[in-house]
């Protein structure tokens, strides 16, 4: 037990460490191409923060435990939904960006709906996932379409990239952190789940999703209280989004995903995070601190639930 432990402990440092290095190193290849700045947010930085939970998952599914992998998204969206939004919320009232209102939260609402009824059959199949990709495929087109308008003149203030040897370097040492670091989490993982005589899915709808999401919640906190919460929720959904669409879409395609643990109550939670976080959007583009209240306490209450 106590070996697990420290295996999921090591392992996550390793993942969140590594995904770290390696958006660095991909984000300086970027500049070195000349791509827009706003184009590498979109892209390289994004995709670089969704890395735990992109390896943790893919590992997991490939090992033969696809609750975990599932769990470990589900989980991470509810997560960042209910907990990361409204601790931040009580930290400070967050302002909402009407795009996020009129685009983000539908599009993450969609998505959660899509995944909830492609696992009325208890599987995720590389029809369903291709489907998923599809999806990412046109919210990344209708993202980067818009930002175009944005990125004029933007690059003017360019600093100078890092060695294209050092990025390189980055990039090997993030990939190898990624990979060993999800391997000890799964392993660690699913060794508590068997000591704990719970199930793998609870494992990853809880002390996997909330290990791979910390740096989502540190990073909102402090944005909600230095007055940058519309863009800290705009982030949290786009993570959102791509966990469901792009993750699951490229794990499924990989690699079919039958489920036994994950429920209809757990999916259907993932969708009411969703649709309560939308219906407090709409009150003056702001989520006041008693709402932030309540998106803490359902979180707080479906863990309690699962456990």
């Amino acid at each position: 037990m106590t070996l697990n432990v420290l295996w999921i402990l090591v392992g996550i440092a390793l993942v969140l460490w590594g995904a770290d290095r390696l958006t660095d190193g991909a984000v300086a290849v970027a500049e070195q191409m000349r791509v827009p700045q706003i184009v590498i947010g979109l892209t390289v930085v994004a995709m670089g923060t969704s890395m735990p939970e992109f390896c943790v998952s893919l590992v997991s599914a490939l090992k033969g435990t696809p609750d975990l992998a599932v769990g470990n998204i589900v989980g991470s969206d509810i997560f960042n939904t209910l907990l990361i939004v409204g601790v931040s919320a009580l930290t400070a009232p967050m302002a909402i960006l009407k795009n996020t209102v009129r685009k983000d939260i539908p599009f993450s609402l969609v998505a959660s709906a899509v995944l909830l009824i492609m696992c009325l059959d208890g599987e995720i199949g590389r029809g369903d996932a291709a489907v998923l990709f599809v999806l990412f495929l046109t919210f990344m087109y209708m993202t980067l379409k818009e930002a175009g308008t944005e990125e004029a003149g933007g690059d003017s203030d360019r600093k100078k990239p890092q060695a294209a040897w050092l990025s390189a370097v980055w990039i090997v040492v993030g990939l190898a952190c990624l990979i060993g670091g999800s391997n000890l989490f799964v392993e660690g993982a699913t060794g508590v789940a068997a000591s704990l005589g719970v199930s793998e899915a609870v494992i990853g709808l809880t002390i996997v999703a909330g290990g791979t999401s910390l740096p989502e919640l540190a990073t909102s906190v402090v944005s909600a209280r230095k007055g940058n919460s519309g863009i800290a929720v705009g982030n949290v959904l786009g993570s959102n989004v791509f966990n469901i669409l792009a993750i699951l879409g490229v794990t499924g395609m990989i690699t079919p995903m039958k489920l036994r643990g994950i429920t209809m109550t757990d999916l259907s939670m993932l969708v009411v995070s969703v649709i309560l976080l939308w219906l407090f959007s709409f009150t003056r583009y702001r989520i006041e601190r008693w709402e932030g209240a309540v998106l803490t306490a359902v979180f707080v209450g479906y863990m309690c639930y699962l456990v």
